[in-house]
């Protein structure tokens, strides 16, 4: 936080003495005297400069890679200076979830402003407030489709394994059954959905971009699922949402994904972002809360909690959904951040992010490392490795960059984003060509 003065003693006394107490422990007077702590054996406190000595310390134990070129689910971008100023203001920070919603005007502007460019985004009609990570989003979107009559789920085999074993282990707990879409050629295999669909189908759910960065026939999956009154979910990256097209305009019901590429920091995996976007028909299953416009009793503008589940907080067992907590801060980041990119930066950021990506597959054919699957893709691409992929990832490591992430098979998941350099590709193609060789 920018700033934290303690309350000095004679301050701590006089708050006491106005609730009526004389000391600390009257506070804890209903806490049974044999379960209250009576001493801590701590250390002498530090100074400032001792604490930040020892952080320091702890720090430099951390490898900090010059160069990165893994993705699968969380990227590194670049985040500008104003996004993190921003959101680190103590009444964004301290902030909690506004149960008494419309006292809390500045929060609930922040959420209705992220909701607003997350549809504009997405295409879609309707946001909620965001949810834990792209995982639960795409397992609360499945949830969504659940009825009494349409209980299984179809999930693309091509879907990142950690948000395919996420929505399993919910559909086990609400009595839905998932049935995986096999891959085909680095792709969800349409045909085999085709005959797999029946009239007790909920949704399908595919990736686009998928896992191994490919992009799906989204628009032949929507036309699938529609024809058996089932939903096409999809799961996309934000940033491809810039020069794509959107879910909406693929025929998508419901879009969810990770919003860590908005602002988030990779910070060793969270908290991240969940979004989840939807069409009106959609709107009353989503899970969490949305944030509406209106005016006050003297027409000027203002901000309620125009939709929320009662049941999420008091009446658990009737709940479709567990999601309670306030999300509200990475939604503020992802927000902050739309605003400072603008269009014209989003669409650059993946333009970058998908141009190097070209240029890095190509580089990568030139000395032996062909890829694995034709088509399009945004900036994620796989290749077999013509030598032993721990050592490639080792030699890497030992020139302290960060290589893509190793797959079964001999294979390797490369990433850029705009973060990487020319210079940085040519040189880790050089060092690659010679360690190959």
């Amino acid at each position: 936080m920018g700033n934290y003065i303690p309350g000095i003693l004679q301050e701590q006394k006089e708050m006491l003495q106005d609730i009526g107490l004389e000391s600390f422990d009257d506070l804890y007077s209903v806490v049974p005297e044999e379960v209250r702590l009576k001493e801590l054996n701590l250390e002498n406190g530090k100074s400032e400069w001792e604490v930040r000595s020892l952080m320091e310390r702890m720090a430099a134990k951390n490898t900090v890679f010059k160069d990165c070129y893994r993705g699968a689910g969380a990227y590194r971008h670049y985040i500008p200076a104003a996004v993190k100023n921003i959101v680190s203001k103590e009444e964004f920070v301290t902030a909690y979830t506004p149960y008494q919603a419309e006292i809390s005007q500045g929060i609930l502007q922040s959420i209705f402003e992220y909701q607003t460019m997350m549809c504009e985004l997405t295409g879609m009609d309707v946001s909620n407030a965001s949810v834990y990570d792209g995982a639960v989003a795409a397992a609360e979107a499945v949830a969504m489709c659940k009825d009494r009559k349409k209980q299984v789920a179809f999930v693309s085999s091509c879907v990142h394994p950690q948000v395919i074993e996420t929505i399993q282990t919910y559909c086990f707990g609400n009595g839905m059954q998932v049935v995986l879409i096999p891959e085909k050629d680095g792709r969800t295999d349409l045909e085999a959905l085709q005959g797999m669909l029946k009239e007790d189908s909920a949704c399908v759910l595919i990736q686009h971009p998928n896992y191994y960065g490919n992009l799906e026939h989204a628009d032949d999956f929507a036309e699938a699922a529609h024809a058996f009154k089932a939903k096409l979910i999809m799961s996309v990256n934000p940033v491809s949402c810039a020069v794509l097209k959107t879910p909406k305009e693929y025929g998508a019901d419901i879009a969810v994904g990770e919003g860590q590429p908005l602002g988030l920091s990779l910070a060793f995996g969270g908290p991240y972002l969940g979004f989840m976007c939807a069409t009106e028909a959609m709107m009353r299953k989503l899970p969490g809360r949305i944030v509406g416009e209106t005016t006050d009793d003297q027409g000027r503008r203002a901000f309620v909690l125009t939709l929320q589940a009662r049941e999420q907080h008091i009446r658990r067992e009737k709940a479709s959904s567990n999601i309670c907590s306030n999300e509200a801060h990475c939604a503020l980041t992802a927000g902050v951040y739309l605003a400072v990119m603008g269009k014209t930066g989003l669409c650059r950021c993946a333009e970058l992010s998908h141009s190097k990506a070209v240029y890095l597959k190509e580089q990568l054919r030139q000395i032996g490392f062909e890829p694995v699957h034709d088509g399009p893709f945004f900036h994620e691409f796989v290749t077999q490795c013509p030598c032993d992929v721990e050592d490639v990832l080792a030699l890497l490591q030992k020139n302290n960059i960060l290589g893509g992430l190793p797959l079964d098979g001999n294979r390797i998941l490369w990433c850029t984003t705009e973060l990487n350099t020319k210079e940085g590709m040519d040189a880790m193609i050089q060092l690659l060509k010679e360690g190959c060789a």
